[in-house]
């Protein structure tokens, strides 16, 4: 939970910059920021499932 809380204000902080300097936020729009966030999680969740198939393949 730590480590969400930090990555939390540490974009709360990047943004408030941002925004401060009156630059574009760095970040898709929204939604799809947040699916694509969700995507790569995913992705990496997936392959760690079927890891060892590629590693049996390997051998």
């Amino acid at each position: 939970m730590k480590e969400v809380f930090i990555a939390l204000l540490t974009g709360f902080g990047a943004g408030f910059i941002f925004a401060m300097f009156r630059l574009p936020i760095p970040a898709p729009p929204a939604f799809a920021g947040i699916m694509g966030i969700v995507g790569i999680y995913l992705g990496f969740k997936v392959f760690g499932w079927i890891q060892p198939l590629f590693e049996s393949f390997m051998k």
